[in-house]
């Protein structure tokens, strides 16, 4: 998938091994198509294991990374810091791009901070659930205010929101690699505890779990792994939910090699889902986030239409 995304180009297929004739070919691979295939894996593979994580930790398959309204959070993060600033994504300038990358992040977290403080904690999990659905509802609505309100932020707020690799580059990569390892070790070390919560909370306790400790680990590390994500490449819909459930219809398995397994496969749906974006229609790029929604919402009903022929 990696070969395959850098020999694809803004006017179609572009074979990278060409690059070592052309210099300014070998350049455009390098510092562009090649980071924006690593960033989109990575960011992917961020949404995969945010996705496992939320869908362990609530025992919900229809839970996803966004849950706690951190999607909401980022876009009025991004709102925000366009309104004050005047600026637009496609800007080149570094800072402005760090402010940017910056507000997403911080956004996303203060929306999930905002959440477990309405839910007094994570010790219910039915109430983190409605707290993040109030979040997200009141968050989405403040973002869509201050866009109201600051209208020539609209075209650049809709980049964010459709999801975009276009502006990943090898920062984008350098920063997402290591939170990607930090907090796929940090749930590995919590698989077990998933794997008895799932069995449900008594029986957890009763084989010596700290609940309150676990969950608000696993928060953190959807959080973290989300936030990024987001941050990075903007709102892709529908991949965090969709990647575990790919890895469950073809194995069955603890929540150890599924939290591997998903973020694996999130990188693996997120690369391809930006390859076909830019192949489509080269030299024009669809929104990768529609692709995502579109394919990912088209496999849940196809896999709900299969499970109700089956039963």
């Amino acid at each position: 998938m990696l070969v395959l995304g850098v020999a694809v180009g803004s006017t179609g297929w572009s074979p990278p091994w060409l690059a070592s004739e052309d210099a300014v070919h070998w350049q455009i691979v390098w510092d562009i198509r090649a980071p924006r295939c690593l960033g989109a894996w990575l960011a992917g593979a961020l949404l995969g294991l945010g996705g496992a994580v939320a869908q362990g930790v609530f025992r919900n398959p229809l839970a996803d990374p966004y849950l706690l309204g951190s999607s909401s959070g980022a876009a009025l993060g991004v709102a925000g810091f366009l309104a004050f600033a005047g600026v637009s994504p496609t800007s080149t300038f570094l800072l402005i791009r760090l402010g940017i990358t910056g507000a997403a992040f911080i956004g996303a977290v203060a929306a999930v901070a905002l959440t477990l403080l309405l839910a007094r904690g994570v010790e219910h999990t039915l109430r983190l659930l409605l707290a993040g659905v109030v979040v997200g509802v009141v968050l989405g609505a403040l973002s869509a205010l201050t866009i109201l309100m600051a209208p020539d932020i609209m075209r650049a707020m809709q980049a964010f929101m459709l999801g975009t690799t276009g502006f990943l580059g090898w920062s984008s990569v350098m920063l997402m690699c290591p939170i990607l390892i930090v907090t796929l070790a940090l749930a590995w070390s919590a698989s077990r505890a998933l794997d008895a919560i799932s069995l449900g909370d008594t029986a957890a306790r009763s084989l010596g779990v700290r609940l309150a400790a676990v969950r608000g680990m696993l928060v953190g590390v959807m959080a973290l792994a989300t936030g990024t994500a987001v941050a990075q490449a903007g709102l892709i819909s529908f991949l965090g939910l969709v990647a575990p459930h790919l890895v469950r219809s073809r194995v069955q398995t603890t929540h150890g090699p599924l939290l591997l397994l998903s973020a694996l496969t999130g990188g693996v749906l997120l690369l391809a889902a930006d390859i076909l974006a830019r192949w489509v229609l080269a030299p024009q790029e669809l929104p990768v986030g529609v692709l995502t929604a579109v394919l990912g919402g088209g496999y849940l009903l196809w896999r709900m239409r299969r499970m109700g022929g089956a039963s």
